[in-house]
């Protein structure tokens, strides 16, 4: 078997979004293309990337590809135009789109948590309520840590500026977040680990609501595996494999906690060259919890939000979720 990794940050396709959305069932394939980023809450598909068991569990005659994607946006766009079967997103994302085109199914959960809002520590910052006119970094506009703001924000009677509120958010590459925080540019941040645990050990930032206390704790869902519908209906037997893969994973990131963050630590100085502090990624993994089962609830609120911030023309999310293949695999265990 060959795994083929490509590193893609799409443009935007615009017309071209929906152009293969027409496409029938009949794609039974002997290939499979899985989509992930290179972040802390994709460790499971890394993990099992790098231990093989994707290789394993679809055997020989199947060629995997891999591709890398720097936000949802991106990652929606390849799947809706067939450019990724399968793999691993924000669960905001993947609702946003599934309502312009119902394409995909949300088909397993993979982490909840691992999302914290920080404050600079000069920014006299110490409660939701106090970001009353601040400027608050997020990964991206309709991203999963945006949404989850929304939420705190809504709580403590603040909106977003977008909204007439009072509450900037300006969306940022997590990693650059560090050098805003330092230079003054920013005042907050709703993060993904592991930058929470960076910001608080390198720029002394204060952490205002830590994985148990950003929007819905720990049953945050922070990442999910989505697949396009036609290529898992002309092709169960491989998501089934993918997804017994995605088991494997996660067994493996509980298991063997140590071994897994050097595993990703690895993998992300092999895709982007950049090497992550051991003992600090270490730490934020405490905050991940990786996980199979999927919080319809969670969902369902979030689709609301976003929604109500109008990144989606509707919040019922019915036929989103699949547990066809999920439940064949335990079924099977």
């Amino acid at each position: 078997m060959r795994i083929k990794r490509n590193l893609k940050h799409f443009a935007s396709a615009g017309a071209a979004l929906f152009l293969l959305a027409g496409c029938g069932s009949d794609e039974e394939a002997d290939e499979l293309t899985i989509g992930y980023f290179p972040n802390f809450t994709h460790i499971t598909t890394i993990v099992a990337l790098e231990n093989g068991y994707f290789e394993e569990e679809l055997g020989e005659q199947v060629s995997i590809d891999t591709s890398t994607f720097p936000d949802g946006s991106t990652f929606m766009e390849a799947m809706s135009t067939n450019e990724i079967d399968v793999g691993t997103v924000g669960p905001s994302p993947a609702t946003q789109i599934y309502f312009r085109n119902p394409e995909h199914n949300i088909i397993a959960g993979a982490v909840n948590g691992g999302a914290v809002l920080a404050a600079r520590s000069d920014a006299d910052i110490n409660s939701v309520e106090d970001l009353d006119g601040a400027n608050v970094a997020i990964p991206t506009i309709g991203s999963t840590q945006d949404i989850m703001l929304r939420a705190e924000l809504a709580e403590a009677g603040l909106a977003p500026t977008s909204d007439g509120g009072t509450v900037n958010l300006m969306p940022q590459a997590p990693a650059d977040t560090s050098t805003l925080f330092l230079q003054g540019d920013v005042d907050a941040a709703a993060t993904q680990e592991p930058w929470g645990v960076y910001l608080e050990n390198q720029v002394d930032a204060d952490i205002i609501l830590d994985e148990d206390e950003f929007a819905w704790g720990r049953e945050s869902t922070t990442t999910v595996v989505v697949s396009r519908t036609s290529y898992s209906e002309a092709n169960p037997e491989l998501i089934e494999g993918y997804l017994r893969a995605h088991l494997r994973a996660i067994d493996y990131i509980e298991e063997n906690q140590e071994d897994a963050v050097q595993t990703f630590i690895t993998h992300i100085e092999d895709i982007t060259g950049s090497e992550l502090d051991f003992e600090e990624t270490l730490e934020a993994s405490n905050r991940l919890n990786p996980t199979y089962e999927i919080n319809e609830d969670v969902l369902q609120e979030m689709a609301t939000i976003s929604y109500e911030a109008e990144y989606a023309s509707s919040d019922e999310i019915d036929g989103l979720v699949n547990y066809t293949y999920l439940d064949a695999v335990l079924n099977d265990d």
